[in-house]
């Protein structure tokens, strides 16, 4: 169920009331109502993907139960690994196997060997890397006895098919996320009101500014070849902001309909485009992410209390297995590998020296355009179909060529508005909050121009891109 469908529109008015005022009575009622509709919201799309999110529950459920009460460490370790094998087996069966069997009959083929691997012919569950990603930090949680594992399944299934944030995330820990559907939720009309302005802003991101830069970006790059020099480059630039509107759209949806809710999810984006290095921009963008691999990946490789060069090694394994969550293809291997390389530096550049006045104005200013243009650059290979592509494209962005913009100008308009309101609401984690108190007066006529933009462009019903990983 696509959050920009009227299907949705139905479906969560309905949640809202029952939710508040049938099954209000109890906690666990609220909890079990929760868990059905994460199920109904997630089979959807197609009832027997269900049965996978089932059994991850019952699975690390269990496992989580186990670690509890079991002592003995070499026991426990089995226990850990077991849910990391079942997980991680879960996304290469379905996500990754037919890529690696691929890749290495290719690698065989280069030495003269002809070698055909069995294929699998599986749809990809919708929002697999999200929901097993959540359901290993609670079993990962668990083993270090940072929490203690929960006896109620209901709770734990509530907090896994949790639906506003089941396919896209944000990726909650279980330490500051489980708790909360242990506690009693009361209606709140502030946080019910933030929920709304978030709801707003992030569908006018999406269905307004991604779904209009999507119809130039999918043009451009479907016709590349036809194009050169200039054009190519406003094709990368609309796409870098087609995704951030798509995916952090998603995002505000779900914190909104998660605080109508009662509950509230963690910032996933906290305005990337203004950083001034790779590594702010990494602090920034895809949040629940990044803060994933540094909890469970990279800190246990050693993160950065060792040598610069063991610190720049576990740097590339992070960035490597980012890429591989974000897709089975190399497109995604190569903007994992060129993020990392773009980082790489800010290991061994230490401290310069302070500036301050005009002069930082500039050098922020000179330092965000050339972060924006490196990681423009690297979302090429994001949304190539093939590396050969994404070269090709490079490769024919630097031919010369006037200077136009294609077709119309709404998608730039757009671009501009949305910096614009970025800028002034950037001290707010709810935009909308921080625009509107600098500008009082215009609130409530700026929350309608939005809604009718919002419901003009509604009927596109475009997926969200990060549905497909």
């Amino acid at each position: 169920m696509l959050f920009n469908s009227f299907t949705f529109l139905v479906f969560f008015p309905i949640v809202f009331l029952l939710y508040w005022f049938v099954f209000n009575q109890s906690i666990k009622l609220q909890n079990a109502f929760l868990a059905v509709t994460g199920f109904v919201f997630y089979g959807w799309w197609n009832w027997k993907f269900l049965l996978l999110l089932l059994l991850s529950l019952v699975t690390d459920f269990t496992v989580g139960y186990l670690l509890q009460i079991t002592a003995k460490e070499a026991a426990r370790k089995w226990l850990i690994c077991s849910s990391l094998v079942f997980n991680i087996g879960l996304l290469v069966v379905f996500k990754y196997y037919n890529f690696f069997a691929s890749s290495l009959q290719g690698l065989f083929s280069l030495f003269g060997l002809k070698v055909d691997f069995v294929t699998l012919n599986v749809i990809l569950p919708v929002g697999i890397s999200f929901y097993t990603f959540q359901s290993l930090s609670y079993t990962i949680q668990v083993y270090r006895r940072k929490m203690e594992a929960t006896t109620d399944f209901i709770a734990y299934a509530a907090y896994i098919s949790f639906f506003p944030q089941l396919i896209a995330g944000p990726i909650e820990k279980a330490t500051q996320f489980l708790p909360k559907f242990f506690a009693k939720r009361n209606f709140n009309y502030t946080q019910a009101t933030d929920g709304m302005k978030l709801i707003l802003w992030g569908y006018f991101k999406k269905v307004v500014i991604a779904d209009t830069c999507a119809f130039y970006v999918n043009d451009i790059f479907n016709n590349y070849t036809h194009y050169k020099g200039f054009i190519l480059f406003v094709g990368a630039f609309y796409f870098a902001f087609q995704i951030y509107c798509d995916f952090s759209g998603y995002t505000d949806i779900a914190r909104g309909v998660a605080k109508l809710l009662g509950f509230d999810l963690m910032v996933n984006f906290n305005y990337p485009y203004f950083s001034k290095n790779i590594r702010e921009f990494w602090q920034r963008w895809h949040i629940s992410l990044s803060t994933w691999f540094r909890d469970y990946l990279f800190i246990p490789l050693g993160g950065s209390k060792i040598s610069d060069n063991k610190t720049a090694i576990n740097i590339l394994i992070v960035f490597l297995v980012s890429g591989l969550w974000h897709g089975a293809n190399a497109t995604f291997i190569y903007w994992g590998l060129l993020h990392a390389n773009y980082y790489l530096p800010t290991i061994y550049l230490k401290s310069k020296k302070q500036v301050s006045g005009i002069y930082l104005y500039f050098t922020n200013g000179i330092n965000i355009l050339g972060t924006f243009l490196l990681v423009t650059i690297a979302w090429i290979f994001f949304r190539a179909n093939s590396v050969n592509e994404a070269f090709s494209y490079l490769q024919r962005m630097f031919y010369k060529s006037s200077i136009q913009i294609p077709g119309k100008t709404t998608a730039f308009l757009l671009i501009i508005f949305l910096l614009l309101v970025d800028f002034i609401g950037r001290n707010d984690e709810n935009t909308l909050n921080g625009f509107v108190n600098k500008l009082p007066s215009v609130r409530y006529l700026f929350y309608l121009i939005l809604g009718v933009f919002v419901l003009a462009n509604f009927y596109q019903q475009q997926s969200f891109i990060y549905f497909q990983f």
